[in-house]
């Protein structure tokens, strides 16, 4: 028998075919439109993103489809992803990245909302997250917000195709609707943001119990077989690459770079001291949360420097900066170009790249270099406003990035952590697969699933002839970010 787990990224939709050993069986990829706007808007079509997850799961099953005893989903988190009390898409989706409510989320830090909320919830509140979306589109869109009844994620709205269950996870609704002191969403926290009269359209919390339902649409697969909801992909592709005890580390270097820290709930409710930022997310997993610093800078950065410099491909960018050496004779990299600025470990809607220390004596290899040392110092960044964690541990390296060996060296010497990497190519979807195992019990919990499931590639150290180097070097990187981000 095998399972389908299907991983809904932002652009990408996959949907991976496992046996029972967690071996790859077959790989199926649909692209997905994202339509942006020149004010920050980010949206896409939901009926597209379902197409899609559908016709992936049918190519990657066809002539087997009898063979499939589940199917795992995990998807991107954030936006706002409205339906009707049909459970139709009442306008299209708006993403994680999306940037309209920027001025909502300046004026809610100017009011101390935002550092209200982080003392109960553990998130700091951005304009990527529903609340600030729904404050938007209730004075743009009132239609639209009236023929609502629900505001769904991504994960919502698939799970709901494919069982008829409306609701939220909880690592999707940790931020911003769950008050980690109780664990439920308080009406008086959605007060807060001044949404009390749009409560109604905060979605039930899907518990853990209540992660695995029947399949009731037509995808091609046996009906009524189990659907299991896993986090969100941030969370699902941390226990995808085998993360799955409190202490360890994880970053996903992906369309954003995600460093994160598993922290047990007892962990979640932010001390009285804890800085406003990050989120927190319940994972509504047994003695597991997650401390998450999902930032805006990510492999786009890398995309934009292929473009710039007129290179084939992002491979052309790790070959490269291979020319130039460790410190990138001076030149740094504020790798801060998104035009919602940045999020994490630091909120700054305005915050724009910086390059800095160039000389007619650098050329294309030394902006390459300090491209990657860039985002590394980023990664360091993070996992310095993380709690402490086991620094001792390898941090856990992950998605498209995580395939750069170069890349990868630079973040073991820029963090001075261990990198290890797993060797398998979809990492979202074999955390998804590792949830689904523990909650179909086929094994007895996560970590005795990961240990089978979840296969290392190998491991990267520090180089300690470069140690001292990037020390200073991270001291400039945040010295130069306070010269010229207003956070």
């Amino acid at each position: 028998m095998t399972v389908v787990c299907v991983d809904a990224g932002t652009s990408l939709i996959k949907a991976v075919r496992y046996d029972a050993t967690g071996r790859e069986l077959g790989v199926e990829r649909r692209p997905t439109v994202v339509r942006t706007f020149a004010d920050g808007r980010s949206e896409q079509d939901m009926g597209e993103v379902w197409a899609a997850v559908v016709d992936a799961v049918r190519a990657v099953t066809a002539g087997d489809a009898d063979s499939v005893r589940a199917v795992a989903l995990t998807a991107q988190g954030d936006g706002a992803w409205l339906v009707d009390r049909g459970g139709r898409p009442v306008r299209p989706a708006v993403l994680w990245n999306d940037a309209r409510a920027a001025s909502v989320v300046e004026r809610w830090r100017a009011d101390g909302v935002l550092d209200e909320a982080f003392r109960r919830t553990g998130s700091l509140g951005n304009s990527g997250l529903p609340h600030a979306i729904l404050t938007v589109l209730r004075e743009t869109e009132p239609d639209a917000v009236a023929a609502a009844h629900a505001a769904l994620t991504c994960g919502g709205w698939l799970f709901l195709q494919l069982t008829g269950v409306l609701g939220v996870d909880r690592s999707d609704a940790s931020a911003p609707w769950i008050d980690q002191r109780t664990g439920t969403c308080e009406p008086d926290l959605v007060a807060l943001y001044g949404l009390a009269d749009l409560a109604h359209l905060v979605p039930p919390l899907i518990e853990d119990a209540g992660r695995v339902q029947p399949l009731t649409a037509d995808i091609g697969l046996p009906p009524g077989i189990p659907v299991v909801l896993a986090p969100y992909d941030i969370a699902t592709t941390a226990i995808g690459s085998g993360a799955t005890a409190p202490g360890e580390s994880v970053s996903i270097l992906g369309t954003t770079l995600c460093t994160e820290t598993i922290i047990r709930p007892a962990d979640a409710v932010p001390g009285p001291d804890a800085p406003p930022t990050g989120l927190t997310l319940d994972l509504g997993l047994p003695g597991l949360a997650l401390r998450a610093f999902p930032t805006l800078a990510g492999t786009g950065v890398v995309d934009w420097l292929v473009t710039l410099l007129g290179l084939p491909d992002a491979a052309a960018v790790t070959t490269l900066a291979a020319q130039a050496p460790a410190g990138a004779d001076g030149v740094t990299v504020l790798p801060y170009l998104s035009p919602a600025g940045e999020r994490a470990p630091f909120l700054a809607p305005a915050a724009r790249g910086v390059v800095a220390g160039l000389s007619f004596a650098h050329g294309p290899a030394h902006l390459a270099r300090a491209t990657l040392e860039g985002l590394a110092h980023v990664v360091r960044d993070c996992l310095d406003a993380a709690p402490a964690g086991r620094p001792d541990d390898p941090l856990h390296l992950c998605g498209g990035g995580a395939a750069s060996e170069l890349w990868a060296q630079v973040i073991a010497d820029v963090t001075g952590r261990t990198v290890t990497r797993t060797a398998d190519s979809q990492v979202g979807a074999k955390g998804a697969l590792v949830v689904a195992s523990a909650a179909l019990g086929d094994h007895p919990d996560l970590a005795s699933a990961a240990s089978d499931l979840v296969r290392e590639r190998d491991r990267l150290a520090p180089d300690p002839l470069v140690r001292d180097l990037h020390d200073g070097r991270h001291q400039e990187f945040l010295d130069t970010r306070a010269a010229v981000v207003h956070a």
